[in-house]
């Protein structure tokens, strides 16, 4: 139907059929199209279903969306009678990721790919490297019959987590629903969480590129910065969501960007869209260097932390709860930073309040030194929360 109606406008259609939504920002890149759009739900439930749209090789968002938006409701369309062409493209996407990386060594790997997009491409990608690859749920299905396809979530890793320890390997690596968001378990079984593994990578960019700017989101761990700076690299932090990332990396030349929901962006010898087996790629291409028996994850640094928090409202009242707090909040020697909702810095610890891009929730992580840090920043936003409101769910 879609092509249907973009042909109806005058405009050419390339069909690249079922794929990962990096796939189609591939495609932008190295065929002769720089536009593009995927039907996608990305990680969340079938019956949200949407589109991620790609104009001149960017990815739209915002106000372009709304205005978009806008025309369809009034059918403010060019009328024509364009074409459309079927190519497969998956082949040049697995030939241009074998060429990019190097695997000093074979790696055994365990693959979840959710039933989602990964499951069209993944495992060939990984033994086209070499790797020795134990793939669980790769039949494409909608339904997601074994697990919800969010990386993000730690219940959706146990079957991985088991996968890797029973049979001894190396890595375990998890995609989301539409295979841009990665989430990577350690040979021990351990989550290695988005912001912990931007740490791996930035060691690996730095290590040849000093000086290069890396780009995370407001969630990301302090130790991420402090990474970046120890390692001679200039951090940037920024709002939520691909597309500001996206654009945040454009804008400032960075070499990599991540966010805490496991969009990881290679800006270095790849095109800087976020591209989870790719990013899978670079975390086998920084294991091979070391032999099998070592862990290159047991020297990552620690705080006590929370994973993301949500409270369920409305899309309308997130926004009102999130300006009236940051109006009305009182904490004593902290440092606000508004970019997306409030960051509020302290001595021993930090707590972000925003509200989310996709969904109808308010979203909060923590983070301190300690667990009595933590849990006092914790009591700290949820007393300015309940004076806002006081029926709000807890947390």
């Amino acid at each position: 139907w879609i092509a249907a109606g973009i042909k109806s406008t005058g405009c050419n259609v390339i069909n690249i059929g079922i794929v990962s939504t990096p796939i189609l920002y591939f495609a932008t890149h190295s065929l002769p199209c720089p536009n593009g759009v995927m039907i996608t739900g990305s990680h969340n439930p079938r019956d949200y279903n949407g589109f991620k749209i790609v104009e001149d090789k960017r990815t739209l968002s915002g106000e372009a969306i709304q205005d978009l938006r806008l025309r369809v409701l009034k059918k403010d369309f060019l009328k024509g009678a364009g074409s459309v062409k079927t190519v497969d493209i998956k082949d040049s996407y697995i030939e241009e990721i074998t060429k990019n990386i190097n695997l000093r060594r074979p790696i055994k790997v365990a693959i979840d790919c959710g039933n989602g997009a990964a499951s069209v491409i993944a495992q060939k990608v990984y033994e086209k490297l070499g790797c020795e690859v134990h793939p669980l749920f790769n039949e494409l299905d909608g339904d997601f019959p074994n697990h919800h396809p969010d990386p993000s979530r730690p219940e959706n890793l146990q079957d991985l987590k088991e996968v890797v320890r029973e049979k001894g390997l190396e890595i375990g690596l998890a995609f989301d629903g539409d295979a841009d968001r990665l989430g990577v378990i350690s040979k021990k079984g351990d989550i290695i969480f988005p912001d912990m593994q931007m740490i791996i990578f930035s060691r690996s960019i730095l290590e040849e590129k000093k000086g290069a700017k890396i780009v995370f989101d407001v969630k990301c761990s302090k130790l991420l910065a402090e990474a970046i700076t120890e390692r001679e690299g200039i951090p940037i932090m920024s709002k939520t969501g691909h597309s500001h990332i996206k654009d945040r990396i454009l804008k400032e030349k960075a070499l990599l960007g991540g966010e805490m929901s496991g969009h990881i962006f290679f800006n270095d010898k790849w095109p800087g869209f976020d591209d989870a087996i790719y990013a899978g790629a670079r975390m086998l291409e920084i294991l091979s260097n070391f032999s099998p028996g070592e862990n290159i994850f047991s020297n990552l640094p620690e705080l006590v932390s929370t994973p993301e928090i949500n409270i369920e409202t409305t899309d309308e009242e997130k926004f009102k709860i999130v300006e009236e707090f940051i109006s009305t909040f009182n904490f004593k020697n902290s440092k606000a930073i508004t970019i997306d909702g409030v960051r509020v810095e302290f001595e021993k610890g930090w707590g972000l309040l925003r509200a989310s891009n996709t969904s109808p929730n308010l979203v909060l992580r923590f983070e301190a030194n300690s667990k009595e840090d933590l849990e006092s920043i914790q009591d700290s936003f949820r007393e300015n929360l309940k004076r806002i409101r006081p029926n709000l769910g807890d947390f």
